[in-house]
């Protein structure tokens, strides 16, 4: 993998960048939607590509490994070719459901014992086990197996955990150095920082995860549930100590606001299941606000879903039709608002990255952030 820095703003510490990797080249800032089970619900790879244009998505582990399975992935030739689809793919490594699925696993120094949320079955995931999954799924990025920690945490858990991902972290590098890629292209090991709300944890981690020299490097365990204004400390903090030419991923952050904020704080690549998620739910973003298309106000409101939009949707459906085919639960619905705030999510980082080439990102963070909580 390739990392090239070609641009930083005089005014913050957002960045310009470039990343190559055997399924081509994309520029950072980025947003990578998440197709969790190799799909993003009710929209198809045609539409993505011609409207959003995507360059990287993001699928996970532990899905994966519950339905399809490896074996059918692998005899598919990879997840590339088993979900059609030619541009880049990141793993997450399954800590995450470490976190969300608390109550369904127990977690010790070897791994964590998972209890499927399909079918009650027990599955054991070591760091090793995490590594040779993403190997036979074949994604371009791979995460290492991390804990991720709740908020609230007690600062001595949220050590505990810290010192069991970098032990983790050890076990995952070793595992894939000593394998390869399954496929004819090669694959890239991202290690995690963790910490929850501790900045001196947090700078610890990020001074062991620089070490170990990784292609990039991720920050993960925030975006839940801890205020904004900690999130973006503790994200300040790590970035101020890893490394300045390697690409820093944030791990399911976020909001509209929240992404402006941390392309601020040096930050390089994004994911969420909220611009999806939300849409399903009625949910859209404009650079005005957004819009609870459920609502009775959009009832008569004949005026296009966002004149500003840069979808085939924006331009040919109606804020009325779209709370019409919400209110009797049509599936359409959801996938043009789906459609809708993938498109907003790409216009958004385009217009981040406009900024910072034209060197005038802070003045133009400034200017939009105050319009993108608003609820219209």
């Amino acid at each position: 993998m390739k990392f090239e820095l070609l641009k930083k703003d005089s005014n913050s510490s957002a960045r310009l960048g470039k990343i190559t990797t055997d399924h081509g080249t994309f520029e950072t800032p980025i947003f990578m939607p998440v197709a969790t089970s190799a799909a993003i619900k009710g929209v198809h790879n045609k539409d993505l590509v011609e409207n959003i244009s995507p360059k990287v998505l993001l699928s996970n582990t532990y899905h994966l490994y519950l339905r399809p399975g490896e074996n059918t992935i692998i005899k598919a030739g990879g997840i590339h070719k088993f979900m059609s689809w030619n541009n880049n793919i990141l793993t997450d490594s399954g800590g995450y459901q470490v976190y969300s699925l608390s109550s369904n696993r127990k977690i010790n120094n070897d791994g964590v014992n998972f209890k499927s949320h399909i079918d009650g079955s027990y599955h054991f995931f070591s760091p090793e086990k995490a590594i040779d999954i993403q190997r036979n799924i074949g994604a371009d990025i791979v995460m290492a197996f991390d804990e991720c920690t709740p908020y609230p945490c007690d600062k001595k858990y949220a050590r505990k955990s810290m010192d069991l991902t970098h032990d983790w972290l050890v076990r995952c590098i070793n595992r894939f150095k000593s394998t390869s890629s399954r496929y004819e292209y090669n694959q890239f090991l991202f290690p995690i920082v963790q910490g929850s709300i501790y900045a001196d944890l947090r700078k610890q981690s990020a001074e062991i995860i620089s070490n170990h020299d990784m292609p990039g490097n991720a920050i993960g365990g925030l975006s839940v549930g801890e205020p904004h204004d900690l999130m973006y400390e503790m994200c300040h903090e790590v970035c101020s100590i890893l490394p300045w030419k390697k690409p820093r991923y944030l791990m399911g952050v976020g909001t509209p606001t929240n992404i402006i904020e941390n392309i601020a704080l040096g930050v390089d690549m994004f994911d969420c299941v909220m611009p999806t998620r939300n849409a399903r739910n009625g949910m859209l973003f404009t650079k005005n606000g957004t819009i609870n298309i459920k609502n009775k106000k959009w009832k008569d409101d004949n005026s296009l879903i966002d004149a500003d939009g840069i979808t085939f949707v924006d331009k040919l459906y109606t804020k009325s039709y779209l709370r019409h085919l919400f209110s009797i639960n049509e599936f359409l619905g959801k996938e043009i608002a789906t459609i809708h705030n993938l498109g907003f999510y790409s216009w958004l980082i385009e217009q981040s990255k406009k900024a910072i080439r034209e060197d005038r990102f802070l003045e133009w963070k400034d200017k939009i952030v105050k319009d993108l909580d608003n609820k219209l």
